[in-house]
Order: C-alpha cells, then structure tokens, then sequence
C-alpha cells in the first residue's frame, strides 16, 4: 500500500512539473492569432507549431534567434512571454 501510494504522489507531482502557466484572460481580450505570431516572428522566432495551451495561453514550439529550440508560453492578451522550457 505504501509503495502505491508513494508511485502515486510521484506520477501527480511530475504532472504538475510539466505543466504550463495558466491565462485567465476573457478570450475577447485576445490578440488575434495572425498578430500574435507576427510580432514573434519580428522577435527573431522561427515557430513550428502554434497552439493554445490546456492554461488557454498562446504556446509556440520552434527556434531562437540563435536557432535553439524553445517552447515558450504567453500571454493571449499582451503578447508577454510567461514561461519558457
């Protein structure tokens, strides 16, 4: 039993180290997606794939200005970058 239930505290809790930032703005309050991403790509991002997270913040996976590898995280209504992995 113990060892269930320390498997299960282990599997919640690297669940929740993965998990994204999460945006409570109203939806109306949003950029439109065709800006957001052109204000990115005008930082020097190269994006790959667009999505909006499971927190409903705008998500992009894709390159640096360097050519690194990103996944970062922000916010739908600013444009602000809230986290980055």
């Amino acid at each position: 039993m113990k060892t269930t239930l320390t498997a299960l505290v282990l599997a919640l809790g690297a669940t929740a180290a993965f998990a994204g930032p999460s945006c409570t703005v109203p939806q109306e309050k949003w950029m439109k997606e065709a800006d957001f991403k052109t204000m990115v790509e005008k930082q020097g991002y190269q994006i790959k794939t667009f999505k909006v997270s499971k927190g409903q913040c705008y998500e992009i996976y894709g390159f640096d200005k360097a050519g690194k590898k990103v996944e970062i995280y922000f916010d739908p209504a600013t444009g602000a970058e809230l986290q980055r992995k």
